[in-house]
């Protein structure tokens, strides 16, 4: 496997670990960004980046980054936050007013970015184009009740938590959630990121698949269970309602959409150019900064049915639990995307990663492909 771009000699076993991702014949695409400081001192990419192995990924290979988009979203409403266009702790409602129905009328934004608002799925049945319609979906969880009670528990709003912020965005600063989301984070550091795709960059976008064969750990596994026994659990209708969630990642209209829990889409420089403005305060006063990396969420989580801890829109480390370090340090902080890919800071080593692959893991948080780079990068440090 021809392993492209640079680094620095100093680490020369992450290249060599990155290469070693290719010795699994079923890792087709993938690519490595690493900062330290503010410089760059890993960016590696390798394989293939469509489904039968004959496009090359290149430089400028982009992927569908799933929930790494989220803390894109969080950074965004924080600064409307700053702007004093949005309010951490007023209710929701103030800015949405259909939002206070069924017993919402206290759920603030902490809430909503913290996965304590109670609202990670719908119980109704939507068709499945209503993944595709904005309004029919804000609509829903208007009307939605918690199935908890707000701020009590925490259960992860995989798709859920896209139409939650990103309305709030939307009514606060008057465009599309992906517009202000990419105008706010991506544009400012020159990222290529984007939270709603141009048809016209479709050509670089790499096919997701999975990896077959690999069961997962212990908590892929119960949550399989779950989804696949009990149609109608919270987890099952996080994942499956509307229907098409799982399975949309490929095609255009998915591509199209501003849908920023999951939909953004990007390559490794630029979840790791992300963190690093997060690092040296471009994107985020300290105050604001303080409050999205500060401990919000700790526990059995109500959707994953794993132990997680979260800040708001940002997932934190869990050093003594396996499947929830980032591997490098007990303050980093960032997000996994569904099957691989991820961004994260630790502030610790000033350290900003970003990993992205085509080749999805059926891992819940972290996946190990990443976590063992992060390792190997550990030891260089």
């Amino acid at each position: 496997m021809q392993i492209q771009g640079h680094y620095e000699l100093k680490f020369e076993a992450v290249r060599d670990a990155f290469a070693a991702l290719f010795e699994d014949p079923q890792e087709r695409g993938a690519a490595l960004c690493i900062q330290v400081g503010g410089e760059t001192v890993v960016d590696l990419w390798a394989g293939s980046a469509d489904k039968d192995g004959r496009e090359a990924w290149h430089s400028d290979t982009i992927a569908n980054l799933f929930s790494c988009t989220k803390t894109f979203t969080a950074v965004t409403a924080l600064q409307l936050v700053g702007e004093g266009k949005l309010a951490l702790d007023a209710p929701v409602a103030r800015y949405w007013p259909e939002f206070a129905q069924a017993g919402k009328e206290q759920v603030t934004l902490r809430h909503l970015l913290s996965h304590r608002a109670g609202l990670p799925a719908i119980r109704e049945l939507l068709p499945a184009e209503a993944l595709y319609d904005w309004q029919a979906m804000v609509d829903a969880l208007a009307a939605e009740a918690p199935w908890w009670t707000p701020g009590s528990e925490h259960g992860y709003a995989a798709i859920t938590y896209g139409w939650l912020i990103g309305e709030l965005i939307r009514r606060a600063d008057g465009r599309g959630p992906g517009d202000s989301i990419v105008a706010r984070t991506a544009k400012p550091l020159g990222l290529d990121f984007h939270v709603g795709l141009a048809d016209e960059e479709f050509h670089r976008v790499a096919h997701i698949a999975r990896g077959k064969g690999n069961p997962g750990d212990a908590a892929a596994q119960r949550l399989l269970q779950v989804t696949m026994r009990e149609p109608e659990a919270l987890s099952t209708r996080a994942f499956t309602n509307p229907p098409a969630i799982l399975t949309s990642t490929n095609k255009p209209e998915w591509r199209r959409m501003q849908q920023p829990a999951a939909n953004g889409h990007g390559n490794a420089r630029s979840l790791a150019g992300f963190y690093a403005g997060l690092l040296d305060g471009s994107l985020l006063e300290s105050e604001l900064l303080d409050e999205l990396t500060r401990e919000h969420s700790l526990g059995q989580d109500r959707t994953l049915l794993t132990q997680t801890r979260f800040g708001l829109g940002c997932m934190l480390d869990q050093p003594d639990v396996a499947n929830a370090t980032f591997g490098l340090g007990a303050r980093a902080f960032g997000h996994p995307g569904a099957g691989g890919s991820v961004g994260f800071a630790d502030p610790e080593h000033d350290v900003a990663f970003g990993f992205v692959t085509n080749t999805l893991g059926p891992y819940v948080l972290m996946d190990p492909r990443a976590q063992k780079l992060v390792r190997v990068l550990g030891s260089c440090l």
